[in-house]
């Protein structure tokens, strides 16, 4: 099968890796996506993990069911930037989704999510990070039959949930740095300093 895989992030590394092995055609593709790229590639689906450009309404059109993304929340809550600092700070549901891309940035209907739980006394901010991303790479590959052949249900995502800008935590942190060896306890004491 012939998948183009969207990513910035050497996340994607993984992802590749195992799909390779499964006998797949990988393309890994990093710059902004066109229709015309779409048509030169005419790939069988498309993955968009840790992608930092947005796609097109005319590219999504085109391939429908064939172009999933992967997010490391659980959607609706932490659509959009650095999802897994804000389910600390929002203390929102922790998990992992694949979901029909759609226009509107991480909205789509959902195909598979998992839900997380993280010991905040343990855990790091590099820790969950880490355990989030192998657990997308996981549902995905575990679920690799259905998504590949798009033999999947749709469900909406139910509840407002909720959406960050990059900027919305540069300016919560007010120019403090976030060192992610910390522990979840640790950086929410810090958010809570920063609020003062």
């Amino acid at each position: 099968m012939k998948v183009l895989l969207l990513s910035n992030n050497r996340n994607a590394k993984v992802l590749h890796d195992l799909l390779v092995m499964r006998k797949n055609e990988i393309i890994l593709f990093q710059n902004p996506l066109t229709i015309e790229i779409i048509n030169e590639i005419n790939p069988e689906l498309v993955i968009s993990y840790n992608y930092k450009h947005i796609v097109g309404e005319d590219v999504i059109n085109r391939l429908g069911n064939r172009i999933i993304n992967l997010h490391t929340s659980y959607l609706p809550w932490n659509r959009g930037a650095s999802p897994n600092i804000w389910s600390f700070i929002d203390d929102t549901p922790k998990g992992v989704t694949i979901h029909r891309l759609e226009k509107e940035l991480d909205a789509g209907k959902i195909i598979l999510q998992k839900k997380l739980t993280f010991d905040e006394n343990l855990e790091t901010l590099s820790s969950t990070y880490s355990k989030l991303n192998e657990e997308i790479v996981n549902l995905l590959i575990d679920n690799w039959e259905m998504i590949s052949s798009c033999n999947f249900k749709l469900k909406n995502q139910e509840g407002e949930g909720s959406y960050h800008k990059s900027s919305d935590l540069k300016d919560l942190l007010h120019g403090n740095d976030i060192d992610y060896s910390m522990t979840i306890k640790e950086f929410k004491r810090l958010i809570s300093d920063c609020g003062k």
